[in-house]
């Protein structure tokens, strides 16, 4: 069962989903907020995953960030990791204020680079009880080091200079500069790395595209992605506990490695054999075992 419903984040309004089992219990019930991927809307893989959670007993509520998808915010498509943060907070906010919903038993679950936003929201909301990622992603680090860590510090530099001719240019009337998300075409990509083959084949065709999911930001939210470290203090969440799901194939799984060693216990590395980053999103074979121990996981965490 799905009810569209709205929220407020710091003064924007958000368009979300929530997710509820079709037998659900007259009790209010245990609850997972999903947060999309860079580029996404709420529609395409937090939506697989939320909707796989309720048929597990989980409501789960999506919702696009602000300033992309149906949410509220310009510039269009806009990637502020601090406004992501505060997003996923609205989002637990809202939660807390339905009868239908639990507001002692909420986790959240955070895909690519929500896979930052999530923990980095529940360092400090504690209302937050169990923390959880899939194919979990630096976007800082991924936009401004490069994949690997390949790009040298004067990348962020000029990336830098060029936000702010593109502030000055947006003041005086100009359309806002913008970058990709993924390649629109395969035409080259032979050699790249599978993380931006397989986006391309996702996002950029019909197994995962939609109309929504625009595949720009705007370059200047990188003066806002260059402050942002999802993962200095991540030791916060503990005692809460924090699963992280890669893909045994993934060129992006170092981030989650990384991440899990500054953790505190309870921590768990996760790895679903022979996924990558992108076939976490909507393929069946490597969905399905990324959900049953999601559904563990917050089973366990969010009991009554």
């Amino acid at each position: 069962m799905k009810t569209t419903v709205t929220f407020p984040s710091a003064g924007l309004k958000l368009a979300g989903i929530l997710f509820t089992p079709d037998d659900r219990p007259g009790a209010p019930l245990p609850t997972v907020v999903v947060s999309h991927p860079g580029g996404g809307v709420k529609e395409q893989t937090a939506s697989i995953y939320a909707e796989r959670l309720a048929r597990e007993g989980l409501a789960a509520l999506v919702f696009d960030a602000a300033h992309q998808g149906d949410s509220e915010g310009t510039p269009r498509g806009l990637e502020n990791p601090f406004q992501r943060a505060e997003d996923i907070r609205a989002a637990v906010t809202h939660l807390m204020t339905r009868v239908d919903i639990d507001p002692s038993r909420i986790g959240a679950l955070g895909i690519c680079v929500s896979g930052g936003y999530v923990p980095f929201a529940a360092q400090t909301d504690h209302r937050i009880k169990a923390v959880a990622t899939v194919s979990a992603v630096d976007v800082r680090s991924l936009l401004v080091e490069g994949l690997g860590r390949t790009q040298g510090p004067e990348v962020l530099q000029s990336l830098l200079d060029q936000a702010g001719a593109a502030r000055t240019a947006e003041a005086e009337g100009g359309a806002p500069a913008v970058l990709n998300w993924a390649p629109e075409s395969p035409e080259g990509l032979e050699e790249a790395p599978t993380l931006y083959r397989e986006a391309q084949n996702d996002y950029r065709t019909p197994r995962g595209g939609h109309r929504n999911s625009t595949n720009e930001w705007p370059l200047r939210s990188i003066d806002h992605i260059a402050q942002f470290d999802p993962y200095a203090l991540i030791d916060l969440i503990a005692p809460r506990p924090l699963l992280m799901i890669v893909g045994s194939g993934s060129d992006t799984a170092y981030f989650s490695r990384e991440a899990i060693e500054k953790a505190r216990e309870p921590k768990e590395l996760f790895v679903v054999d022979g996924a990558t980053h992108v076939s976490l999103y909507d393929q069946d074979a490597h969905v399905t075992p990324a959900v049953t121990r999601l559904t563990d996981f917050f089973g366990k965490h969010l009991a009554a």
